[in-house]
Parts: structure tokens; C-alpha cells; sequence
């Protein structure tokens, strides 16, 4: 605001004069009128109160001696309420006592004009007032903007370090795929000649007992000591295990792969079902427990959904996020109890709602969250927290 704008805010600025002399109030509108100010009267500090609260003026001229009320009371009064606070009070008056111009002070006035006044005095003090009023409000309005401009800073920041994290997490899928994709795939194709070269031995150590039922000694004694039976029966347990620990790392793998979504833009249409699944994975080392009895059951109640637009990277960090914490309630109540929690269950359902909105629904069977600390829960570190003060 240049100094011509403010000059003429200033200058059309309503003005509320408190007198219970209608001379005093006569002349001091007509004045002030003529300088182009708006002005309102009031006779005593009642009126006062009512015309300050009905219509919020810019500034108050206000006279000390009155009925009923006096000037200070109509100022502390003025100063007590939050919606007339703000509002500069000028005290005129004909008391000149140096305890009358404190007790002024002491009630909220910003200034104090001695009766008889000369008119281009009060006129001085008024546009000083204003004016100090109009650089206040341009103050508080540029906080407000400092303020609004900080949230926007931290919350892009919060961003910013979010994105930088996922980012972090893709470059670290890259090099577990790149670290772990060719030693995975260099043993599961050598897998089924193994498998086909074992088949054959045990095929030729089968047609040899056939044809020589009593070999030589030295070659039965090796039958005895090796316990040939056995050995067949565990080598085909030990290629079939060896073939399910390939097919899970590969799995998992997979499930990092789709969980950053790795090489993919950051926006996009996705099977919202396959990105629960892939968390699911990730976390399977959790869900499965120490023992049988600590294992968490996941039941599943997906419904058919379309695919689903959004922030891929994010989307899959909720489900990781959300999945955690239930282990997390869980695994602390079950560390709690040892009869009241023999079957810890973590429910996901998803839907698709009238609205054609897709609704996710993750619920397990721990202790739940304190009714308190509801309102909340979005705020950053507040659920390992809690969970530390609840079970801890």
C-alpha cells in the first residue's frame, strides 16, 4: 500500500465520538466530517458500548466524565472483549491531573487530550492513530502470510523428504534385483538339469541293484554304509527344496519390484490388490512368528475393483505402514498375554463403493488405539510412541 492509498483509507475511517455534551459532539463531528471521516455519536458510555460492538469503528474519541459509566470503565470494558480490542481510544478531557492522563493509560487508551483542545491537535493525534492502526493491520496481515508461507515450506519439505526416501528405496531395489536376479537365475536353470541328472543316477543305481542283486563285497558294503534308500528318498526332499527357496527369493524380488515400482512414473493406473500383496511379502518374515502359536493369520476379502490412478510409491508405503503397525499391536499384545491372545488376525477387505470410490480396510485383533489419542494419529512418530506408552 503506497502513502497515497493509505492516506485515503485513513482519511474515510469511521470514527465513534463518546460525549454526554451535545455541544462537544456537535462540534467535534462537523469538524470531522468536513476532513471526510465517517462519524457516529453516542451520549454516554451505554450507547457507547452498544454502537462499538454493533459496528466495529476505526478509532474511539471518548470522554471521561459521564453518567453511569465513565470513560475508563467504557475503555476497559471496550479492551475486554475480544471484538473490540483492537479498537484505538483517545481520552478528551478536561481533567488534567497527571494520575487522570495514568489511570487512561492503565485503562487503554492511547492517547489523552486535555479539554479546551485546539482542533488541529486532535486532528493530528487522530491521523497519527489511524495511521499506527493501518501499519498494524498491514503487520499482522504480513505474519499471516509468513505463517501461511512457512506451513507451505514444511509441508513441502515433508514432500520433498518423503520423495527422496521412495527414491532412496528404488535405487535400493535396483541393486538387490541386479545383485540377486543373476545368482537366482544362473541356479534356477541349473536347477532342472540337476534335477534330470539326479532322476538318471538314481535310475542307473536302480537298474544296477536289478541286474547284480549280489554285487561284489567292497561295492555292498558301500550300499550298507551309505544307506542308498534313504539318500533317494531325501535327495528328490532337498531338489524340491531347493527349487521352492528359488522360487520364493524370486517372489520376493518381484514383490520389491512391484511394492517401488521400479522404472514406472510416479502417477498411474494400478492393480490396487497386487500392491497389498506385494507388502504382504515383504512382511511375510513378521506374519510368520518365532512359533506356531505367535504366527498372524492375514485373511483376505478382496472384492473385484477396477484399476486405480494414483501416486504408486505412496500408495504401497500406507499399505507397508499400515500392515507394520497392526504386526506391531499384535506382537505386543501377544508378548503381554499368553492366554487371552492365542490367535492373533490381521483382516484386509477392499470394496467398491456406490460413490465409485475404492475403500480399503485394514483391521486386526490387538488392543487398539487409545480413545484419547484418535484425533491423532496423522501426526509424524506419534503410533511407535504410543504403542511404547501402552504396551511398553
Amino acid at each position: 500500500m503506497n502513502a497515497q492509498d493509505s492516506q485515503s483509507t485513513t482519511r474515510s475511517a469511521d470514527i465513534l465520538v463518546v460525549d454526554d455534551t451535545p455541544e462537544n459532539i456537535r462540534f467535534l463531528s462537523t469538524m470531522l466530517i468536513e476532513q471526510g471521516y465517517q462519524v457516529r455519536k453516542a451520549l454516554n458510555g451505554k450507547m457507547a458500548l452498544t454502537a462499538a460492538q454493533a459496528a466495529l469503528p476505526d478509532l474511539i474519541l471518548l470522554d471521561i466524565n459521564m453518567p453511569d459509566l465513565s470513560g475508563y470503565e467504557v475503555c476497559r470494558q471496550l479492551k475486554e472483549n475480544a471484538q473490540t480490542a483492537s479498537v484505538p481510544v483517545i481520552f478528551l478531557s478536561a481533567l488534567n491531573d497527571v494520575t487522570d492522563k495514568v489511570k487512561a493509560f492503565q485503562a487503554g487508551g492511547v492517547d489523552f487530550i486535555s479539554k479546551p483542545f485546539q482542533f488541529e491537535e486532535v486532528l493530528m493525534r487522530i491521523q497519527t492513530h489511524l495511521k499506527i492502526q493501518d501499519l498494524q493491520f498491514q503487520l499482522q496481515a504480513k505474519n499471516t502470510q509468513l505463517q501461511q508461507t512457512l506451513s507451505d515450506l514444511k509441508r513441502m519439505q515433508t514432500q520433498i523428504i518423503r520423495r527422496q526416501k521412495m527414491i532412496g528405496l528404488g535405487q535400493l531395489v535396483a541393486g538387490i534385483s541386479h545383485e540377486i536376479n543373476n545368482p537366482i537365475n544362473f541356479i534356477a536353470g541349473n536347477l532342472k538339469p540337476a534335477q534330470d541328472y539326479v532322476q538318471t543316477l538314481l535310475k542307473l543305481v536302480a537298474a544296477y541293484q536289478q541286474e547284480y542283486p549280489e554285487p561284489l563285497p567292497k561295492v555292498k558294503e558301500i550300499f550298507a554304509t551309505a544307506d542308498v534308500n534313504f539318500i533317494v528318498s531325501d535327495l528328490q526332499k532337498i531338489m524340491k527344496s531347493m527349487q521352492t527357496g528359488v522360487d520364493r527369493v524370486r517372489a520376493i524380488v518381484l514383490a520389491l519390484r512391484i511394492f517401488s515400482r521400479l522404472g514406472e512414473s510416479d502417477i498411474k493406473a494400478i492393480d490396487i490388490h497386487e500392491g497389498i500383496d506385494s507388502a504382504l511379502i515383504l512382511l511375510d518374515h513378521r506374519l510368520s512368528g518365532k512359533s506356531a502359536m505367535s504366527a498372524i493369520q492375514v485373511i483376505r476379502g478382496y472384492s473385484t475393483l477396477p484399476l486405480v490412478t494414483c501416486y504408486v510409491r505412496e500408495i504401497n508405503q500406507v499399505f507397508l505402514n499400515l500392515l507394520n503397525n497392526a504386526i506391531d499391536a499384535l506382537e505386543q499384545k501377544f508378548n503381554c498375554s499368553t492366554k487371552s491372545h492365542r490367535d492373533p488376525t490381521i483382516w484386509i477387505s477392499t470394496q467398491l463403493t456406490p460413490e465409485q470410490t475404492i475403500r480399503i480396510s485394514i483391521k486386526d485383533n490387538g488392543s487398539g488405539v487409545p480413545e484419547e489419542a484418535k484425533d491423532r494419529l496423522f501426526e509424524p512418530f506419534l503410533l511407535p510412541n504410543l504403542l511404547d506408552k501402552v504396551w511398553g
